[in-house]
């Protein structure tokens, strides 16, 4: 999977793609657990970010690690790398989340498919520019992310996870 600036079927993409994770990503997503279970706190900071749930198919054990999402066509969608804990996400079973506080049943679509990722990171790029950054999204004159970006996150592993509300 190629992250260096080439030349995609989408023209030159204008960043080297996605950002690496950072070593304190781990404590900073102590902090922000806390501050979404905060009842005041999680209502300003929770209109980007909520927490997933997911309990280990094998270890039992539940992992909540907060994402950045963005309101779409009645669901959430959140755009990201591929990562371990993805694999414990079932179509037909539904994870436990945390939006601004309350913690909620969603069903998730887990997209991988490069049109799907494209266009779906195209809408979570336009809504969240701190997240098209980490995710090497650059935008175009017009303010428009730059296609050739959204294939080579695409390619880097990016996939968009699709929450529906109960």
């Amino acid at each position: 999977m190629p992250t260096d600036n080439t030349v995609t079927k989408y023209g030159q993409p204008t960043t080297t793609g996605p950002k690496p994770i950072s070593r304190y990503q781990g404590a900073l997503n102590r902090v922000i657990r806390v501050l979404l279970r905060t009842p005041l706190l999680a209502r300003g900071i929770g209109t980007k970010l909520l927490t997933i749930e997911i309990v280990g198919r094998k270890s039992g054990k539940t992992y909540r690690i907060p994402v950045a999402y963005t309101p779409h066509e009645n669901a959430l969608i959140v755009g990201t790398r591929v990562r371990p804990w993805q694999r414990n996400l079932r179509p037909d079973e539904p994870v436990t989340i945390r939006l601004r506080g309350a913690k909620r049943l969603a069903d998730v679509t887990v997209h991988t498919g490069e049109q799907d990722v494209m266009r779906l990171y195209d809408i979570v790029a336009r809504d969240n520019h701190v997240n098209a950054a980490n995710n090497g999204i650059g935008f175009g004159p017009d303010g428009t992310p730059n296609r050739a970006d959204l294939y080579q996150t695409w390619r880097s592993g990016g996939v968009v996870l699709e929450l529906r509300l109960h």
